[in-house]
């Protein structure tokens, strides 16, 4: 628990032993169809075998994560599935285009109608949330946590809400600090999820998020690279920006590279967790504006653009520069 940080904690002999725990705790027996990457090795999928169930591999797309269309696809095929297994190897973020296998789930999360009945019921959701240019309004509101349906048929909306209720607990330990705080609560979570994703260790985030409120004050652009991924809807960071036509387009408002653009993004770009969140609230203060990580996470800050591209001339020279 000490190591974990969780109230809760069970030592198992192997990650193959913690899928199988997973399975039997979500009750997934005989019969019962589990979807598994074809990215994987004999070990991920034996817990599936063992509780006599079906395995039903998908292939990957280039960010080594299932692919979208054909895992859409054996959603639709398969009636009788049950579970996603994660596989034991390292990936990268889910695709936003996950978002989209289920025009039912897409439907519930682009209905502005349904997220405006949320706003009375959640005290930190607000009418921010309504803005026409946003993509998803509850996006940055939907706490990132490990949440356990027993019921396979449980629908998309008390999944929402389950993790809204998460958020509500997680906001309610700082809600005094967020009543004092010159910014909204939207805008606190949208640079939270901004963090989220330019903070490579969480030791460092607040002073990441530091390095935004300076230039929000100064009225600088954030010149965040991840607002534009977002904007672009593109979600594998691998891929460069450079020579893309419309990197510095100013038409939209998330796009915080676009020279005339100051301020945060007319909403979160991520669901941010815990550490991300306590971050933008009690960030450190300092004075520097720019800020870069080598490719172990670590964080360097600097105070002028000559200091900052010497600290990236210094790790291309060390072969710690890996973007």
């Amino acid at each position: 628990k000490d190591y974990t940080k969780s109230p809760n904690a069970v030592a198992l002999s192997s990650a193959t032993a913690g899928l199988h725990l997973a399975l039997r705790v979500l009750k997934i027996s005989d019969g019962d169809a589990v979807l598994a990457s074809s990215f994987t090795f004999a070990a991920s999928v034996n817990p599936i075998m063992y509780e006599r169930c079906e395995p039903i591999f998908i292939d990957c797309d280039e960010s080594w994560n299932l692919s979208p269309k054909l895992l859409k696809d054996a959603i639709n095929k398969k009636d009788k599935l049950t579970e996603l297994v994660v596989e034991q190897t390292t990936s990268y973020p889910v695709s936003y285009e996950m978002l989209e296998i289920n025009e039912d789930i897409m439907n519930v999360f682009t209905n502005k109608e349904y997220a405006k009945g949320l706003i009375d019921k959640y005290w930190f959701l607000e009418n921010d949330i309504l803005n026409d240019k946003i993509y998803y309004p509850l996006e940055g509101y939907l706490f990132p946590n490990t949440y356990t349906f027993l019921n396979k048929d449980v629908s998309v909306k008390t999944i929402i809400e389950t993790m809204l209720d998460e958020m509500d607990k997680q906001l309610t330990k700082y809600k005094e600090e967020l009543q004092d705080s010159e910014y909204s609560i939207h805008q606190l979570l949208t640079l939270a999820s901004i963090v989220e994703l330019e903070g490579a260790r969480s030791d460092d985030r607040a002073s990441v998020a530091g390095v935004f409120y300076n230039r929000i004050k100064s009225g600088w652009t954030l010149g965040s690279d991840v607002t534009t991924y977002y904007y672009l809807k593109i979600d594998d960071f691998k891929i460069s920006l450079n020579g893309n036509a419309n990197l510095y387009t100013c038409d939209y408002a998330y796009n915080t590279r676009c020279s005339s653009f100051t301020g945060l993004p007319v909403g979160p770009i991520s669901n941010p967790g815990n550490d991300s969140i306590k971050s933008t609230i009690k960030y450190r203060v300092h004075n520097y504006y720019y800020f870069v990580a080598d490719c172990n996470g670590k964080t360097y800050l600097s105070k002028n653009e000559t200091e900052h591209y010497n600290t990236i001339e210094k790790l291309k020279r060390e072969n710690n520069w890996c973007v």
